[in-house]
């Protein structure tokens, strides 16, 4: 009697064991959200990063995701499949940058680091008088 139940103890550990190895660690649910393009945006004279940017990815002209820059001006996309992007960076009062051709393949993780530069009034349209014959 006592070897039957030594035998089913040492059955329901080793059962037991066997289970929790089967189970991800922490080491590998970090590698598995590993970003898929990571960057950081900053003012194009000064250097500082840039916060609440957004930045838009498109595949094939579809909107596939958008993220916003943090406080260190830190951006990343996670779950993109693999193709060929292209990513907008917007912020009120700065040029919109864009940015095509980018290639996410699997496994790979793609850095971009971009500069913004302000926008000034007079960039945005020229004054009708430019035009006119006097």
């Amino acid at each position: 009697m006592k070897i039957k139940t030594i035998l089913m103890a040492v059955g329901l550990l080793s059962g037991g064991l066997g289970y929790a190895a089967d189970e991800p660690s922490p080491a590998d649910e970090c590698k598995a959200k590993k970003s898929d393009i990571e960057g950081m945006v900053v003012h194009g004279e000064n250097k500082k990063p840039l916060k609440d940017v957004s930045i838009t990815a498109y595949l094939i002209s579809r909107k596939e995701k958008a993220v916003y820059t943090d406080d260190l001006g830190s951006y990343s996309f996670d779950a993109l499949k693999p193709g060929t992007y292209k990513l907008v960076f917007e912020k009120a009062g700065f040029k919109k940058v864009t940015r095509d051709k980018v290639v996410i393949k699997t496994e790979e993780v793609f850095r971009l680091n971009i500069e913004m530069i302000e926008s000034k009034d007079f960039d945005l349209v020229p004054s009708p008088l430019h035009f006119a014959d006097f």
